[in-house]
């Protein structure tokens, strides 16, 4: 069983171990602007923004040509995983970075990563060069690659991200993104939060990550501005939509694919 950490920030990060375990529940909901403004003033007894305030979240998402690891991830099985490099902010060839496992298993979410300098990251996903530090989670990704021939860049995901944190319980975490957006060109987080929109105008997607039961208080405060969990992958919307548009351009209209009906592009 993995141990339970609280998600760091850059500079924290900086400061600890360059390896990472995460295990939690997320809850994802979309959030009018009403909804994040009621939300904000009725959490602030239980929650508190970060120091660090709003932060750019920069991934790229790796997979295979026929995007296996999304295709399966939509079916919404008991298991599905992905493999991610994440920098906070506009990375540098130094600016330390994360190659990210992250795993979904009957709603726990499990996430292994290690740190390493950009370039290094990049060299390592992009070039199947070998990571300077070897430990257990990197053997672990070394083996997540194998499991996927041609596994390769698929799409770039960004957002712009409040954090807060628990007064009185440190495990609880909140984030709202914004400003979600998504490319399948320029695969180099050096190109920023750039792409296409995901959310709607003033629209808001809110995660809830916790260690076990919710508060009641908090379930309260959801009933009472009816905000209601939704099911909600960044990378799948992404996807949904550059398929819809293929399958549009190429003039078929079919449903969208399952695990083991997929779509290669070029």
């Amino acid at each position: 069983m993995y141990d339970v950490y609280i998600k760091r920030r850059p500079k924290e990060e900086a400061k600890v171990a360059n390896q990472y375990t995460f295990k939690r529940k997320e809850m994802k909901y979309l959030l009018s602007k009403e909804q994040y403004l009621g939300f904000m003033e009725r959490i602030k007894d239980m929650a508190k923004v970060d120091a660090y305030g709003e932060t750019s979240i920069l991934n790229i998402y790796f997979d295979t040509p026929d995007f296996r690891l999304i295709r399966t991830s939509l079916e919404k099985p008991v298991y599905k995983e992905k493999l991610r490099l994440r920098s906070y902010g506009v990375p540098t060839d130094e600016t330390n970075s994360f190659i990210e496992i992250k795993k979904k298993y009957k709603g726990i979410v499990y996430k292994r990563r290690i740190s390493a300098p950009y370039k290094s990251s990049k060299d390592y996903l992009y070039e199947d060069k070998p990571l300077e530090k070897q430990s257990q989670i990197s053997s672990e990704i070394d083996y997540f690659k194998k499991c996927y021939p041609g596994l390769r860049p698929a799409m770039a995901i960004s957002y712009d991200r409040i954090a807060m944190a628990g007064i009185e319980d440190p495990e609880l975490r909140i984030t709202f993104d914004k400003n979600i957006r998504w490319r399948t060109n320029q695969l180099d987080l050096k190109y920023g939060n750039t792409g296409r929109e995901i959310l709607e105008k003033d629209q808001y997607l809110m995660e809830l990550k916790i260690a076990g039961a919710m508060d009641l208080k908090l379930v309260e405060i959801l009933e009472d501005l009816n905000i209601r969990q939704v099911s909600f992958s960044k990378y799948g919307r992404g996807y949904e939509t550059l398929l819809a548009e293929r399958l549009e351009l190429v003039g078929q209209r079919e449903l969208m694919p399952t695990a083991e009906k997929g779509y290669a592009f070029a």
